[in-house]
């Protein structure tokens, strides 16, 4: 019995993938919102710990500096203690777009803090179940933080909140997961205002980053942000593809226009920080 447990499990092992993305499925109780409200929420701390944190390499990747910000933990908890009393529900929907980002990435960083020195994220083995830890490992399903008395894990912001609300691709380079394939931690906070220039910013910015998308000879290679949540940005090659043609400049552009599919696809998820 023991050996056909140990057979199937790694049958399971080799036939799934290392990770694979959740599918999008709105949790329905945080749909609710005003469409009148004037309310907003105040982000300034998130705004300024990135600001003292954050760094861009001069390869294009932004960083942070995990070690010297563990001595102002106190400051993002403060900040993340003040979101979970933001009755969220009674917020219009350009302001819940900017909470949930915002939370999302801050909710990474104190992870990755509380555990820090770690090589990468996934080593932050904290979700819950056998399978989680055996597939994908990583904080991504525990649950961190309450709002509106609910508690609440990454995969809920993204994947029951953000996606399916928002139904918007650029969402993956709002959204960080402190890795160095991961799109630029945004160097400042989501606000109502200025949440489009940062979406059409991240979008530009690791379109054009070799980690986002590269073309040699005939082969196009791109990040697996495209294959692991292809359906976000159309749900085949082609639409991947248009979507990165609309961002793409120079020389990569001229090398898109003659590329029909997708290679291949890859991702470092070495952790980023500024000591790498």
């Amino acid at each position: 019995m023991m050996a056909r447990a140990l057979a199937l499990l790694l049958l399971l092992l080799t036939a799934l993938p290392a990770w694979a993305a959740p599918k999008a499925d709105l949790w329905e109780r945080w749909a609710a919102y005003d469409p009148a409200s004037a309310l907003s929420i105040d982000h300034r701390d998130w705004d300024d710990f990135l600001k003292r944190y954050r760094s861009m390499g001069a390869d294009g990747i932004a960083r942070f500096d995990y070690a010297r910000a563990r001595a102002e933990r106190a400051v993002l908890d403060f900040y993340l203690a003040e979101l979970t009393m933001v009755p969220i529900a009674r917020f219009n929907r350009a302001e819940q777009l900017a909470f949930w980002i915002n939370l999302y990435n801050a909710l990474t960083i104190r992870t990755v803090l509380s555990r820090y020195p770690v090589e990468s994220i996934r080593d932050i083995d904290i979700s819950p179940g056998l399978l989680a830890s055996l597939f994908s490992g990583g904080p991504w399903g525990a649950k961190l933080i309450r709002i509106d008395g609910a508690e609440l894990s990454l995969d809920d912001i993204e994947h029951r909140i953000l996606r399916p609300i928002w139904r918007d691709p650029r969402l993956h380079y709002a959204v960080n997961c402190a890795a160095l394939g991961c799109p630029n931690l945004p160097p400042e906070a989501f606000t109502a205002e200025n949440t489009e220039k940062l979406l059409e910013a991240g979008a530009r910015a690791y379109v054009n980053h070799p980690r986002g998308a590269s073309v040699t000879g005939d082969r196009l290679i791109v990040s697996s942000i495209y294959d692991w949540f292809q359906e976000d940005f159309g749900g085949d090659d082609a639409s991947v593809i248009a979507h990165l043609r609309r961002y793409a400049d120079g020389p990569l552009a001229d090398d898109l226009a003659r590329i029909t599919t997708i290679a291949d696809d890859r991702y470092d998820w070495a952790l980023n920080d500024v000591k790498r």
